[in-house]
């Protein structure tokens, strides 16, 4: 239930940064961008790409997850609070769910960003739309090869995340067991 809230919220924010961040993007701020966008595409433009969202980020929690839980029980297997472990753990866990599920991102980004060059190089005018005309676009443009366009950067960004979150959650998560036991044994 929380990916579907979080992504119904920040797809349009990420429908923005993506915009923003185009090669000759036009858009000078937000919001000349938001107003731009619903002016001339509607508002349904910053949820065209809201299923293949969702469709990325649930397998990604599901492969993030079993990857953590996988390499704890490699290398920390009596699941003690170790930070070091932890940071590995997170950071391989982020690199997998990253490096699986970038088809999903590059088709997302296209569906985010409407790139006029690359939709007209493959004679699409208008607006693109559906995950599945996505899948066929990307393939068109570069093959196989495109869906995996950008994995490093994507590998790269989600280590340091992923290892900093599950660092984070396993120290409050010793922290507080370890004050609740304090709490129950007497003095």
């Amino acid at each position: 239930m929380a990916t579907f809230l979080h992504d119904a919220v920040m797809n349009p924010a990420e429908v923005v940064k993506q915009r923003m961040q185009m090669y000759h993007s036009p858009y000078k701020t937000v919001l000349q961008c938001v107003r731009t966008v619903r002016r001339t595409e509607g508002l349904g433009a910053f949820y065209r790409s809201y299923t293949t969202q969702l469709t990325m980020n649930i397998p990604f929690q599901a492969i993030h997850f079993i990857t953590y839980e996988f390499m704890q029980e490699q290398i920390n297997p009596q699941r003690q609070y170790n930070p070091q472990t932890h940071i590995v753990s997170g950071a391989v866990a982020g690199a997998v769910a990253a490096a699986a599920t970038t088809p999903l991102d590059v088709c997302k980004t296209l569906l985010n960003t409407q790139e006029n060059m690359a939709l007209s190089s493959v004679n699409i005018s208008g607006h693109l739309s559906g995950m599945a005309n996505a899948f066929r676009t990307v393939y068109q443009l570069g093959g196989v090869a495109g869906y995996f366009k950008g994995v490093q950067a994507r590998v790269i960004y989600q280590m340091p995340s992923t290892a900093i979150a599950w660092s984070v959650y396993e120290f409050f998560k010793y922290f507080l067991t370890k004050r609740e036991a304090n709490k129950k044994t007497p003095c």
